[in-house]
């Protein structure tokens, strides 16, 4: 009884997530699916850092910087030395006052040991000439600019996954259309071998029937290779699994939008440039200011020691005196040796490589405001293009519609004739593929203007999910 009852536990537990997994996957759940697995939108989500680690680096640049470096190695220098004219005062009891002519004696000062230094500097910058704020504010702008481009991304892949689900929706409206004519085929034939053995047609009519029917037949496998197809593109947009895809049972219905603003500066192509603009503006500004000194303060702490060393000259310390200079200190100490200052730096001619580069931000405004003047006019026309082709597809709805009514109102007539007799299988098959074209038709119809509702919508930057 306990075994009975975990067990039930268990199928309670697993059993609705075996139901959601066979789930078939929403529109939204295919768009929500394709974007976090399309390459561009990463590739522009990668990008989009570096702007942000640019951005850090600005914030950070104030912050103090601390160094430590030391080393350790062999000293040896020599320094040679030429007198000046030296006058030494008479003194008491030791000698009388000379004059010691200027180069009467030359000598060199040997040094030589173990030498270690050891340094702590701290800097920090206090002002930068303003240029660090506007290249925030040029980043600011670039980051929204990166943004915007990728919600122009984000439109593509719902355009590309509504139209494959919608050509889902297609095929199986086309495989509907082939079941119904499939059935009427084989009422049809059985008519067929009713009127043969009263003689009313020939074998040749009964055989075009059975033609129409392998024909049908090939379509239907037509139809399942598509289907397949289409599963595989969505599969691989959205790495979703190829079972769940294939319970997708969408609904062709058709898109009713009205453009109710066809300004097109709302469009992310135009704001993306805006913001670009207005960054290059910022990034001139901080280019302008190369000449304005920086200032920075500083502060460091140093260490020096020399040991096992020998300090010595080569001649006497005092011409004919018999001594030489012959030190053998155990080590000499320098510490602390202590600075702090404020410093600063200024640029007064950099050989024009600031200007150049004051140029070259103004040759990339130029280069923006030319791209989104282009822009705007193929934008306006391609709005006007999508209003036609949203209204022209509008109107082959209602053209279809009446087609269809006509063909099916036709096969009618036309099956009822051949029961008795009046017409020829020929006559029954061409109203039958009428009929079969005219809803198949009528289904591209609306597919094609669910498509130029998607293109209108996308035409004045107002493309939403809820409404496909």
């Amino acid at each position: 009884m306990k075994t009975f009852r975990n067990y039930l536990v268990r199928l309670m537990i697993f059993l609705p997530l075996v139901f959601s997994a066979q789930q078939a996957p929403s529109l939204q759940e295919l768009i929500n699916a394709a974007m976090q697995n399309d390459g561009t939108l990463t590739q522009q989500n990668l990008e989009n850092k570096f702007t942000k680690l640019d951005d850090e680096k600005l914030k950070d640049i104030f912050l103090p910087k601390v160094d430590i470096s030391g080393k350790a190695g062999y000293l040896y220098t020599s320094a040679h030395l030429t007198s000046p004219e030296i006058t030494l005062p008479a003194i008491p009891s030791l000698f009388a006052g000379i004059t010691i002519p200027e180069g009467s004696f030359s000598n060199t000062l040997n040094i030589s040991g173990l030498s270690t230094s050891a340094k702590a500097e701290a800097s920090i910058l206090l002002y930068s000439g303003g240029k660090v704020k506007y290249l925030k504010e040029a980043n600011r702008e670039k980051n929204i600019s990166e943004n915007l481009l990728m919600q122009k991304t984000r439109d593509e892949i719902i355009t590309e996954i509504s139209k494959a689900y919608d050509q889902m929706a297609l095929v199986q409206e086309s495989k509907k259309v082939l079941d119904e004519a499939k059935k009427r085929l084989d009422i049809n034939k059985k008519t067929a071998d009713k009127a043969l053995g009263y003689g009313l047609i020939t074998p040749y009519d009964r055989k075009k029937i059975e033609l129409a029917q392998a024909i049908l037949d090939s379509k239907i496998v037509e139809y399942e290779g598509k289907k397949e197809l289409l599963i595989t593109q969505i599969h691989l947009l959205t790495e979703i699994d190829r079972d769940r895809i294939a319970l997708i049972k969408p609904q062709l219905e058709t898109i009713s939008y009205e453009v109710l603003d066809q300004n097109i500066e709302n469009r992310v192509e135009i704001q993306a440039l805006n913001h670009g603009i207005y960054a290059t503006d910022f990034k001139i500004k901080a280019e302008e200011r190369w000449w304005i000194p920086k200032v920075q303060a500083q502060t460091s702490l140093s260490y020096f020691g020399l040991f096992n060393n020998s300090i010595s000259t080569s001649k006497d310390i005092i011409p004919n005196s018999g001594k030489k200079l012959d030190l053998n200190p155990s080590s000499i100490n320098i510490f602390p040796l202590f600075q702090a200052g404020v410093g600063f730096k200024w640029d007064v001619f950099d050989g024009n490589e600031g200007k150049h580069k004051v140029e070259t931000a103004k040759i990339e405004k130029e280069i923006l405001e030319n791209k989104k003047s282009d822009a705007s006019k193929k934008l306006n026309l391609n709005l006007a293009n999508n209003q036609t082709n949203y209204t022209i597809a509008n109107s082959q709805i209602a053209l279809k519609k009446k087609a269809l009514d006509i063909a099916k109102e036709g096969l009618g007539q036309v099956e009822n004739e051949f029961r008795y007799g009046t017409k020829t299988s020929a006559a029954l098959i061409e109203a039958e593929n009428d009929l079969q074209n005219a809803e198949l038709e009528y289904q591209t119809a609306v597919f094609n203007q669910r498509r130029s509702a998607i293109e209108l919508m996308k035409s004045t930057q107002d493309l939403q999910v809820e409404r496909l």
